[in-house]
């Protein structure tokens, strides 16, 4: 099976660019209500993930008091507590699986390592529920 299968593709995936900051993030992440999601280099290709807790914890270091302090951090300078490797269009179903055990979505890349969307743990488990109905 191909993971294409599952891809919800770039441009429906909600994602910040690396040279945005703290604030950008939040905003961002607040008006999907999304608990992580990827960072892209401006030229396109996946860097990494950012999520609630990364941006919580920074906050909490850093004693921030408003959201205008939030304005001078770049994105790239905060810790990340979880690295969310990419696959390619290639990567086998059973690497795909083993990689959306540990993590909500997998980036997916092609193959000049540009990004092209994402697929999300929800939309495997869908497709492996709807073949066990069928089993029944």
């Amino acid at each position: 099976m191909n993971i294409l299968f599952f891809l919800t593709p770039k441009n429906e995936v909600a994602y910040v660019y690396e040279d945005e900051t703290l604030r950008q993030t939040l905003e961002k992440m607040g008006n999907r209500r999304f608990s992580c999601i990827p960072i892209l280099s401006r030229e396109g290709r996946y860097v990494g993930t950012i999520s609630e807790g990364d941006l919580l914890w920074t906050m909490m270091h850093l004693s921030l008091s408003n959201m205008k302090e939030a304005e001078t951090i770049p994105i790239m300078s905060l810790s990340k507590r979880a690295t969310y490797k990419p696959v390619t269009v290639s990567t086998s179903i059973e690497d795909l699986l083993d990689r959306a055990i540990n993590q909500n979505f997998v980036p997916v890349i092609d193959d000049q390592g540009s990004f092209i969307g994402i697929v999300t743990r929800k939309a495997i488990l869908k497709y492996c529920y709807a073949k066990i109905e069928q089993w029944q």
